[in-house]
């Protein structure tokens, strides 16, 4: 499998399987899954709308040749607006909110005023860092606009929060890179001002992280310190993100794990985790049993955008290369 391609598939399928893995342990606290299921790692149902609306902005990327906006991507759920009714118990109460304003006729960039916190942007965004695979700071600007779908004014810190997984996920597309990249990425492409708060929290909880020394003694003090009135909030799940990919060193296997057993929005936080460090290792580091716990038909469809997203981040590329080949 082509390298690039290969970390796109890997970015897709860590990000699918954190989705399935963390739904069970949605909502729950961090002893509580314990209790029930120790060291959660089984896989159960296709996930969430974590997973489907990665997969409608991975076909709005692919049909505007990599270069999406709000209006594309808010297009395409209104194509799927039966499917989303008939799995609304997947989709969380902010998304089905602009779902209905798109129903009545609202434009994309009314859709989310009076939305509550939610990580329902950064949840989805990796496929803008696949697309501007090795250029985090397009891939930040870029997710900016799109999360702009869900999220401005007053809660327009998780726009950041998406702009950090797709910078993050962007440098990690590129052959070569380190870990210590992908998590720097994650803070360089925010706005000075307006991102301050983002920066903030994700910088505080690598440290948090670093000086916990491992996972449990991690996770216990973050639940202390970094929780939020809504377990969703990109307050709470982002910066977790970070800290887990730290703290995996960037095995999107143990990522995924940690991800699914954290706790409050486990689905998010794994599949956000896994999505990174899918993307930073590659395929050649994934257990055959991910595979073969979706099926091949699925696997198939994972395969097939994978391909198809490297295919437009290459196109992006050249044509702007060729745009610019007169200043250079």
């Amino acid at each position: 499998m082509d390298e690039l391609v290969g970390r796109a598939y890997a970015c897709l399928l860590a990000g699918l399987i954190g989705d399935a893995m963390g739904t069970p342990t949605e909502n729950l606290e961090p002893d509580e899954i314990e209790r029930r299921y120790g060291w959660h790692r089984a896989l159960t149902g296709p996930g969430t709308d974590d997973s489907l609306m990665k997969d409608l902005l991975s076909m709005a990327l692919v049909e505007t040749d990599g270069y999406a906006t709000a209006d594309d991507w808010a297009a395409q759920i209104a194509a799927q607006q039966p499917l989303i009714r008939e799995r609304r118990d997947k989709f969380f109460a902010s998304v089905l909110h602009l779902v209905g304003k798109l129903r009545y006729g609202y434009p994309p960039r009314e859709l989310s005023e009076g939305n509550m916190p939610s990580s329902s942007s950064a949840m989805a965004i990796a496929p803008v860092g696949i697309v501007n695979a090795g250029h985090p700071r397009a891939a930040s600007a870029q997710a900016q606009e799109l999360a702009s779908m869900i999220h401005t004014g007053a809660v327009g810190f998780c726009q950041d929060g998406a702009a950090a997984v797709a910078a993050a996920v962007a440098v990690a597309m590129r052959p070569g890179a380190t870990l210590a990249e992908v998590l720097e990425a994650g803070t360089a492409y925010l706005k000075p001002t307006s991102g301050a708060l983002m920066r903030g929290l994700i910088l505080d909880a690598l440290d948090l992280a670093r000086e916990s020394g491992d996972y449990t003694a991690f996770r216990a003090a973050y639940h202390r310190r970094f929780r939020r009135t809504i377990a969703c909030d990109s307050r709470e799940t982002i910066p977790a993100t970070f800290a887990i990919c730290l703290l995996s060193n960037g095995d999107p296997v143990q990522a995924v794990e940690q991800g699914a057993n954290f706790g409050r929005d486990t689905d998010t936080i794994a599949t956000m985790a896994g999505a990174i460090c899918g993307a930073l290792a590659g395929h050649r580091d994934l257990p055959s049993s991910w595979g073969e716990a979706i099926g091949i038909q699925t696997d198939d469809v994972v395969g097939a955008m994978a391909s198809s997203l490297v295919n437009v981040a290459r196109a992006k590329a050249r044509a702007e290369t060729a745009a610019w080949q007169h200043l250079l």
